[in-house]
């Protein structure tokens, strides 16, 4: 018997219909979402409690004037729960499980750079997302570090209730902790909703921050040529 590829797509604005793609031909199906995500799991994940979040949430609700039993908001409480389990996971990652052995002797003396990691954090404040990109650098003093772990440690400290002066300087603080180098650069630039949304209401406005140690700070050519590096090419920031 031939075994067949169906494509499953999205389509309506509540997800709740879709269509299956084959050989041309679209098969279309309603899908119950409710049933979905109460079969959930609602246990508790690292330090997150998920029944006291689902509890708050529900407060919320009732105190902007909402109705929480209504259709569209029945299940809100178990997805923001959910949800804060993906943007405040850096609370559970462990850095040794991120570094994971990927540290290596290498006689390498020179600037390693790796520019636009993109990231989304939460800001401590009122909670809102401020999302942008981070440029890290490092001299070696006989130590590198995997590639893929610079991206994933910004990860860790973005994935928190955060400040970006505090991020930033996080950063930096563990790569010059953990690798001894000569010098280790970070610079942060993100766009905050909490002054987008609210507030100022400032759509353009982009902050920057900067945390330099060793070479960076004390070797102006060194901060210039790190400088020169992210500029290069560079795209605005937007959301």
């Amino acid at each position: 018997m031939p075994a067949y590829i169906y494509e499953l797509e999205v389509d309506g604005v509540d997800g709740h219909w879709y269509y299956l793609r084959h050989a041309g031909l679209r098969l279309w199906f309603g899908v119950n979402m409710e049933f979905n995500e109460a079969a959930e799991n609602d246990g508790n994940d690292g330090n997150m409690n998920n029944a006291s979040i689902e509890n708050a949430v529900t407060q919320i609700l009732n105190a902007v004037g909402e109705d929480p039993q209504r259709e569209g908001l029945q299940f809100t409480p178990r997805r923001v729960a959910r949800m804060y389990h993906e943007l405040l996971g850096g609370y559970t990652m462990d850095s040794k499980t991120i570094i994971n052995g990927a540290l290596f002797e290498v006689q390498y003396d020179e600037m390693v750079l790796v520019r636009d990691i993109e990231f989304y954090s939460l800001c401590e404040h009122h909670m809102l997302p401020f999302i942008g990109r981070a440029h890290v650098a490092y001299i070696p003093d006989g130590k590198v570090i995997g590639l893929s772990k610079i991206p994933r440690i910004v990860d860790m400290y973005a994935r928190r209730l955060q400040v970006q002066e505090r991020m930033t300087r996080q950063i930096a603080d563990f790569l010059r902790d953990l690798l001894k180098p000569q010098g280790v650069a970070v610079v942060i630039e993100a766009m905050h909703l909490c002054s987008m949304m609210r507030g100022v209401r400032k759509h353009d406005a982009r902050m920057t921050t900067s945390a330099m140690h060793g070479a960076f700070r004390a070797n102006l050519a060194t901060r210039q040529e790190f400088l020169a590096n992210i500029s290069r090419g560079e795209s605005p920031l937007h959301l």
